[in-house]
């Protein structure tokens, strides 16, 4: 009588129950739970012992310490404003490229867009440690990129400012340069998505009362991609801005980003309060922004 009970129950209710609440499942296990134990690590208090924090005893429950040193100390700001620079800097020269591609790849064939489409997305294919390996190659002092850019900039500038190489490797344009490359597929897929669904006779019917063409991208195309535009533009600025390989690699140690400050606090220094503040803290001025514009956008499109 139960197992039938349930079983109808579950023929009625149980696989759509099943497939709503599993996403929810997920996220609580990989997301909201580890989220959790680093906000209470992070107002722990920072003790020799193994794991390195404590609650309670001799220490305090609850200690705001580490998350006052992230407001004041020069060290935290200054990796948070690096951090911040180079990531919407990336972003925005991948918004720059990435723009006319996503444009381009609406205005082909299907036959040439399928083709273009598995080149934009023929770098996942390889290793992301490798391709930042070949960039280290190519950035090296006695490379042909370095010293085709040292030409160039000594066609540019006067010849008392010539230079024999440009200092690529361990700078925060190396760091800049690998993330627009590994990140531009990032801000071309959701701008080809949305470019894609724009209806083309708008553009004719503006062409016909007598816009240019640069007024029908302005007046036109570009006010409907925004949405594209900010997706992409948070598909790169988020997990660019928490980097962590590319800046260890080609990246200047004495201007470090926030990743790498997360990592040494949680390996060499040992000290994961103040690493969980931190990384508190980046996910905070990560997720808000997305908060915002997320209800912005809900009550937009209650108005329509």
């Amino acid at each position: 009588m139960a197992r039938g009970r349930f079983a109808r129950w579950f023929d009625n209710r149980g696989w759509t129950l099943l497939l709503i609440g599993a996403p929810y499942v997920w996220l609580v296990i990989l997301f909201l739970l580890p989220f959790l134990i680093v906000v209470a690590m992070s107002v722990a208090t920072n003790t020799p012992t193994a794991p390195p924090f404590s609650f309670g005893g001799d220490h305090p429950w609850i200690n705001l310490e580490p998350f006052t040193r992230v407001l004041t100390d020069g060290l935290y700001l200054r990796a948070f404003l690096t951090s911040i620079l180079n990531a919407f800097v990336a972003m925005v020269l991948c918004l720059l490229i990435g723009y006319p591609m996503a444009l381009g790849l609406t205005r082909v064939s299907k036959s040439w867009r399928t083709i273009l489409l598995m080149l934009v997305i023929l770098p996942f294919w390889t290793s992301f440690l490798l391709r930042v390996y070949a960039w280290m190659g190519l950035m090296g002092k006695n490379s042909w990129f370095n010293g085709l850019l040292t030409d160039f900039w000594n066609v540019l500038v006067p010849l008392d400012w010539a230079i024999r190489s440009v200092p690529m490797m361990h700078t925060n344009f190396a760091v800049v340069l690998v993330m627009v490359y590994t990140y531009l597929p990032f801000m071309i897929l959701p701008l080809y998505a949305s470019l894609e669904r724009l209806d083309p006779t708008l553009d004719e019917a503006a062409m016909d009362l007598g816009s240019r063409p640069y007024q029908v991208f302005l007046d036109v195309t570009l006010p409907q991609s925004i949405p594209g535009i900010i997706a992409g533009g948070m598909l790169v600025f988020i997990p660019a801005a928490g980097e962590l390989v590319i800046p260890s690699l080609v990246g200047n140690a004495s201007q470090p980003m926030i990743g790498k400050i997360i990592q040494d606090e949680f390996g060499q220094a040992r000290d994961w309060p103040m690493a969980s503040a931190v990384a508190v803290a980046l996910l905070v001025l990560m997720v808000v922004p997305t908060m915002i514009y997320s209800r912005y956008q809900a009550k937009a499109e209650g108005a329509k």
